[in-house]
């Protein structure tokens, strides 16, 4: 018997010493390559990742009083970054693309609305000269405002390969220099539209009836409309409420840290982009409906007239209004409005 467990012993003492040094050897290269609990910034080896992960916050050296401009890199400005390369190019794609798409199907199944019953020759004043000139004012700064901001976005994917690094760097400095100074009679003219319209675009029962019956833009349904229908009205908010937007937060990017931080002015890029990719899609349809989507509807920011039955197929409660304050003859024949113009001599 003790023979027997004096060799049981010795056997148990070799297997507890070959798992001991199996042990060593499997771990020991594992714990030899763990990363360490901190990282050196100054180390020549360091990686950017590591860095970022363990310090979240880079901050480096100065001697202005502002205290945050030493920050190099922060979580914030890395969201930021993803924001404007990544998820901004996406938005703007599907809202401009997808738009176009819309409006070219839309055409190839509707084509233009006509005029049922053909132009009467008789035309009615729909829109003054100032309010033209405000309009127009607006649209074209817009138009500039809308084609050197998608250059932002877009133009380096889109317009570098094409013009080549020098003509790319001239187009979008002369770029920048017509988005600052455009943007100040764009903000005056949609204060302006805001102020000359309002009356006209507040929301109404007729409004719901004319939203049911589609508008008009299907089928050869033209539910009755004042001035301005539900369509108008909310191109007229998207314009007021758009315009507003993109022009406050625009004013924060153009004079930086007036009362905004870093972070304040991360927030007004991120406003001023969605906006205005949104802005641009809103008035494509806009432009649509407004040249070649509907017949005789160009004439009225055109010449600031409008043929009588146009005005009876999509604006009839206007036009009984107009012809009840200024007379059932107030319209004019085509020939009478080409003289009335015509300076005597």
């Amino acid at each position: 018997m003790a023979r027997f467990l004096a060799r049981f012993f010795a056997q148990a003492r070799f297997i507890v010493g070959a798992l001991a040094l199996l042990f060593v050897v499997t771990l020991g290269p594992v714990s030899a390559q763990q990363q360490p609990t901190s990282v050196n910034p100054t180390a020549s080896a360091v990686k950017e990742d590591e860095l970022l992960r363990q310090m979240r916050i880079i901050s480096g050296r100065g001697t202005i009083p502002d205290a945050q401009s030493y920050n190099l890199e922060q979580p914030a400005g890395r969201e930021w970054r993803e924001f404007h390369q990544v998820t901004l190019p996406w938005i703007g794609a599907i809202a401009v693309l997808g738009m176009l798409a819309l409006l070219v199907g839309f055409y190839l199944w509707r084509g233009m609305v006509k005029i049922e019953r053909g132009r009467s020759g008789r035309t009615i004043v729909r829109f003054n000269a100032f309010e033209r000139f405000t309009h127009w004012v607006t649209a074209s700064c817009f138009i500039v405002l809308a084609i050197s901001g998608l250059n932002i976005t877009f133009g380096k994917s889109l317009l570098l390969p094409l013009l080549g690094p020098e003509a790319f760097t001239a187009w979008s400095q002369w770029g920048k220099y017509a988005h600052n100074y455009l943007s100040f009679p764009f903000t005056i003219g949609v204060v302006l539209i805001a102020l000359i319209w309002i009356t006209g675009n507040i929301p109404n029962k007729t409004d719901v009836e004319w939203l049911k019956r589609g508008g008009g833009m299907v089928g050869n349904d033209h539910p009755p409309a004042y001035r301005f229908n539900a369509g108008q009205k909310m191109i007229y908010w998207i314009v007021i409420l758009g315009g507003t937007a993109v022009a406050v937060s625009g004013y924060l990017l153009m004079f930086p840290f007036y009362g905004t931080t870093v972070a304040g002015m991360q927030l007004a890029q991120i406003v001023h982009g969605i906006v205005g990719v949104l802005f641009v899609a809103a008035m494509l349809a806009h432009i649509y409906i407004g040249t070649i989507g509907m017949e005789g509807a160009f004439e009225a920011m055109g010449t600031g007239t409008v043929d009588e039955n146009w005005a009876k197929q999509h604006h009839a409660l206007w036009l009984t209004e107009e012809q009840a304050r200024t007379g059932p003859n107030a319209s004019q024949s085509q020939g009478q409005a080409r003289a009335a113009a015509t300076p005597a001599e």
